[in-house]
């Protein structure tokens, strides 16, 4: 790792020890090396601070850094990038796989695109024991060069996982920080579409995990979702309303921020109010592992050959 490396990778988690070590392998064996790993562990109560700490040890380019209370999930994320110093960031899951060409391919299409903000890859949800659950195929127009057709497509069409990117720092630094209710992710990820386009590398590189600890899948309900966001929302208000208006505030919020023409405003604005009287066609913004399995036996197998730590596993 240099002085001053190129991209930082975020990785904030709790209570993850059960794929996390995993999740690390994959990330240190990326064939580009050239990044920092700051690892924000929420006071976690498992094995996560041994995992950390032992893996620390090994590799000079982790920084681990322990919160001294569970801050909750959206608060950790946004500390976590406070606490990187790349002119490249990501945010990374601790039980998410990585295939070992993704930070590459999306760092090179970066610097091949200066007007490119985020840069992923072809992606895919896999279960548990990391089998390929569901093969997802992107089709979001977020490398348009209008503002407005890029959120308009945002806010109709299935979402992928662009959180997840690779992004411009100081791109993110100009963005309303992570808030802390249900799909807040949505409404910032739709601020910064609006800074400009986003890069899809057309290859199977990024592996979400599915699982019955997941984040909503352990917390179901709109209240339980909100107090693991933040646990400041642990109030008796009941959720739903203030979550709506939240919500739709966001999005609001997104395109009054942005860097946008005053008829890109407009433009924007007509389609927020399109998808409101709507309420999204039937599918959209549906989580890609919710849909219904396919085969995926051959590409399961790809699984093993991309990614880093895997190989020779059974599946």
């Amino acid at each position: 790792m240099t002085a001053h490396p190129r991209l930082s990778i975020g990785l904030p988690v709790y209570n993850g020890e059960e794929y996390l070590a995993e999740s690390l392998d994959a990330l240190l064996g990326q064939t580009y090396e050239d990044f920092e790993l700051v690892i924000t562990d929420n006071a976690s109560t498992d094995g996560t601070q041994d995992i950390c700490r032992k893996y620390a040890a090994q590799d000079a380019r982790i920084r681990y850094l322990r919160l001294a209370r569970n801050v909750g999930a959206a608060p950790n994320h946004n500390y976590v990038f406070t606490q990187c110093r790349g002119e490249l960031f990501k945010w990374a899951s601790h039980d998410d796989l990585y295939a070992r060409d993704l930070l590459r391919r999306c760092v090179e299409a970066l610097d091949e695109r200066p007007d490119v903000v985020l840069a992923h890859s072809g992606q895919a949800v896999i279960d548990g024991d990391g089998r390929l659950k569901v093969p997802y195929e992107y089709g979001l127009a977020t490398d348009s060069p209008s503002a407005p057709e890029r959120f308009r497509s945002f806010l109709f069409e299935p979402g992928g996982d662009d959180f997840y990117g690779v992004m411009r720092a100081d791109m993110l630094r100009r963005v309303k920080p992570h808030d802390s209710y249900h799909h807040a992710d949505r409404t910032f990820v739709a601020e910064i579409v609006l800074h400009g386009p986003f890069h899809q590398v057309p290859e199977l590189l990024y592996f979400r995990r599915d699982h019955p600890t997941r984040a909503e899948r352990a917390n179901p309900s709109k209240r339980s979702r909100c107090v693991n966001l933040d646990p400041r929302r642990a109030g008796p208000l009941h959720p739903t309303p203030r979550l709506l208006a939240e919500y739709v505030q966001g999005f609001v919020s997104a395109i009054r921020r942005a860097p946008l023409s005053a008829a890109d405003r407009r433009a924007c604005f007509q389609h927020l109010a399109a998808w409101m009287t709507s309420r999204v066609r039937p599918g959209a913004g549906e989580r890609v592992e919710d849909r219904a399995p396919v085969d995926t036996a051959e590409l399961t197998v790809c699984v093993d050959d991309l990614v880093a730590g895997r190989e020779g596993r059974q599946t």
